[in-house]
């Protein structure tokens, strides 16, 4: 007797749920596809429950914007090709007048001292004690750490930028009296070496679960028990000391060029799985992974950076502890076109003149990251009120961003 494609599929391991886990959806008319990728992820027989952020699209597998919790389970492309993608501030020793009077100043500094673009490096290697680590947990890494070290430091391209602007301290909770102050923001994460990670454990996955159907192929999940899961568990937390490294060292050089002094410094990673503890939607209190794929971490008292766009506002936030987000917020704006649709759709005269009317000045970028092709970062912020509170609102003043042309890494 013939099988059936799902008897088939159940033979060789795979039995999807007969509901959906439990999620829920934060913001309005987000894109039918970002919902359904999140709702099929919700299939999966290792899914406990899942959440989809107010700046969702659609990724690869899981959305961007979405997160997951699973049981003894990891999954790469719920993680991200970036891995550790992360958000870094410095709060600077400057008066306010410096992002006027001295920006040729600030300017130089800030293209000095890192580098943007796929194959952005220095000839000679930055240092930090992340080299220093055991880059042989497994053996793609071993064979990746001279590539790492000639990009320590560096920014990437897509929607990796460094910038200074004003940081308007609205509670004291973010470390700095009310007031206003000169701060750099940097994006970025492990660069060309977590995207090799990333794509090979992913590939991993798919050869040892080849019954997944081809709407699930990009979520296949390597269990924690497994060498292979081990391997990748290892090797995303190397990338996370790796991409926590490249801010630090972009942050003190520029610092140290400037001559001043940090007032406060905020980080958070964004593209990651955490092992921890959740009360689930059916009331029991398990240990969970929890992918935050393009998610920043809210728990209680958790402080985050929200970004918006190159033009427009982000916010420093407080974690409210929402148990149905799985402790989670939105990781930025979030992208309301393509960015083949925004480059067909927009032109550099809009852009500059969108900045030049908030008094932004742009270094470098590519016109598939103008604000236009981003949604209303405001909008946002109100769809996620009962998951963080906002201490303090960041301008953006100085950008600088990979030039167009370059192939994006977010």
């Amino acid at each position: 007797m013939k099988k059936t494609r799902d008897q088939t599929r159940a033979a060789a391991g795979f039995v999807p749920r007969a509901e959906p886990a439990p999620y829920r959806i934060w913001g309005e008319n987000l894109e039918a596809d970002a919902v359904n990728q999140m709702k099929n992820a919700c299939r999966l027989p290792v899914a406990v429950a899942g959440a989809l952020m107010p700046d969702a699209h659609v990724g690869y597998g899981l959305p961007i914007g979405g997160v997951l919790a699973t049981h003894d389970a990891v999954i790469p492309y719920a993680v991200g090709v970036d891995i550790a993608c992360r958000m870094k501030m410095t709060v600077l020793d400057l008066p306010l007048h410096a992002l006027e009077r001295d920006r040729t100043r600030l300017t130089k500094a800030l293209e000095r001292e890192t580098r943007f673009g796929v194959g952005g490096s220095f000839k000679s290697p930055r240092q930090h004690e992340v080299m220093d680590a055991d880059w042989r947990v497994t053996r793609l890494t071993a064979t990746l750490k001279d590539r790492a070290w000639s990009q320590l430091g560096t920014s990437g391209s897509g929607n990796h930028f460094v910038e200074y602007g004003v940081l308007t301290v609205l509670d004291d909770a973010v470390g700095l009296p009310p007031g206003r102050y000169v701060a750099l923001l940097s994006h970025s994460g492990s660069r060309g070496t977590g995207a090799q990670i990333a794509q090979h454990y992913s590939k991993v996955a798919r050869q040892a679960r080849p019954e997944l159907p081809p709407e699930l192929a990009h979520l296949a999940w390597l269990d924690l028990a497994s060498q292979e899961g081990q391997e990748y568990w290892a090797a995303m937390e190397l990338m996370g000391g790796y991409a926590a490294a490249n801010h630090a060292l972009i942050h003190t050089h520029i610092r140290q060029a400037l001559g001043v002094e940090p007032l406060l410094d905020l980080e958070n990673h964004h593209n990651y799985a955490w092992r921890e503890r959740h009360r689930l939607p059916d009331g029991t209190d398990r240990d969970v992974i929890v992918h935050r794929k393009g998610a920043t971490p809210a728990g209680a008292g958790v402080l985050g950076i929200i970004p918006g766009s190159m033009g427009t506002p982000g916010y420093v936030v407080r974690g409210m502890g929402s148990a149905a987000a799985l402790d989670s917020a939105a990781h930025g704006a979030g992208r309301r076109m393509s960015r083949t649709r925004a480059k067909q759709k927009f032109t550099w005269d809009q852009a500059l003149r969108f900045l030049k009317e908030r008094g932004v000045t742009l270094l470098s970028a590519g016109l598939d990251e103008v604000p236009m092709a981003y949604k209303d970062i405001d909008a946002v912020m109100a769809a996620q009120d009962d998951l963080v509170e906002r201490l303090a609102r960041f301008e953006p003043k100085l950008v600088k961003m990979a030039p167009s042309g370059e192939p994006p890494e977010d």
